[in-house]
Parts: C-alpha cells; structure tokens; sequence
C-alpha cells in the first residue's frame, strides 16, 4: 500500500500529534483500567494440527485444551498459555472457505508476544530450523521478530516486557 508523502504526510502528522494533545493523559494523571487483561484473543485456522505443531513445536507454546466449538458442530476451540495467564486460541471452521490473510480495517494487523531474552533467541533458531521466514531484528527494530503463522496471521515476537514500549513502562501495572 502507498505511504503517504508531501504534504498528505505533514496532514497526517499533524493530525497524530492533535489527537495526542486531545486524549493521552501523562500515566499519573489517567484513570486505572477497568480491565483485568487479555484473556484470549482467537483467530481462524485452516488446520488444527498444522497449527498446533508450528505453535507448541515451533513457537514453544503449550496447547492447554482442545474442544469442540460451542457454537459450530465439528469445529475445534483450542488454546495455547502464552504465560501470565493469557491464552492464544484458535478455532477451525470446516466446509468454510477460508481466503488468504489481507490487511483491512478491522483485520488484525500482527499479534505481538512478549518473550524473554533467552526465548527470544531460541525461537530464532527454532524458526530458522523450521525453514519459517522471518524479518527482524535487521528492520532497525532490535527487539522483534516478524513471521507468519501457517494461517497467515501476523505475529511478532518482542523481546520487551508486557506493559513497556520502546524501553518506556506506557501502563500502570
């Protein structure tokens, strides 16, 4: 997709830096979340067990249940513990056609994790072991890791501590 430039990108700009001035509050000033967290964010796979191995085998996240879907006879509701009490979960829609992954409003753009130094480095080397392409931490951002899961869906690996954006705590936990 074109990047804005000229002056459309001075428009753009000029409107973030509007929107900033108008709602983020310095941390000490803003209201506690009336959230607990993400209990699970889940998305549409093709292959449950295509998932499941590139996600507990690739990835390192254990699979914590696997159910039929509640809502749709013969689909699988699974879950992976991303550690701190998050879950990934996934279903499987079977007999539905299941298009290529786009970027569109109301898409997901990436999914990122939080990962340790030590699990950082390890999923490279699983990654790359696995022949999964992956982009990063050669993109200037040092902390991350780009690939895409066997269902197309954007996920980015980031060695930085939930809570915390470029080296500053942005929560109040």
């Amino acid at each position: 997709m074109p990047e804005p430039e000229g002056e459309a990108l001075e428009a753009v700009r000029a409107r973030r830096d509007e929107l900033r001035a108008r709602h983020l509050k310095p941390r000490s000033a803003r209201p506690a979340t009336t959230a607990r967290g993400v209990h699970h964010v889940a998305f549409i796979c093709r292959d449950v067990e295509e998932t499941v191995r590139f996600y507990q085998e690739v990835l390192g996240f254990p699979l914590v249940e696997l159910v039929e879907n509640r809502d749709y006879r013969g689909s699988s509701h699974f879950f992976f513990d991303l550690g701190a009490g998050n879950l990934l979960g996934f279903f499987d829609f079977p007999g539905h056609d299941h298009p290529p992954f786009t970027e569109t409003v109301g898409g997901l753009q990436h999914l990122a994790i939080s990962v340790d130094a030590e699990q950082f480095a390890a999923a490279r080397d699983r990654l790359a072991a696995a022949g999964v392409d992956v982009l990063g931490p050669d993109r200037g951002v040092d902390d991350s890791l780009y690939l895409r899961d066997p269902n197309g869906v954007n996920v980015e690996l980031y060695r930085e501590e939930r809570g915390v954006f470029e080296g500053n705590r942005i929560t109040g936990d």
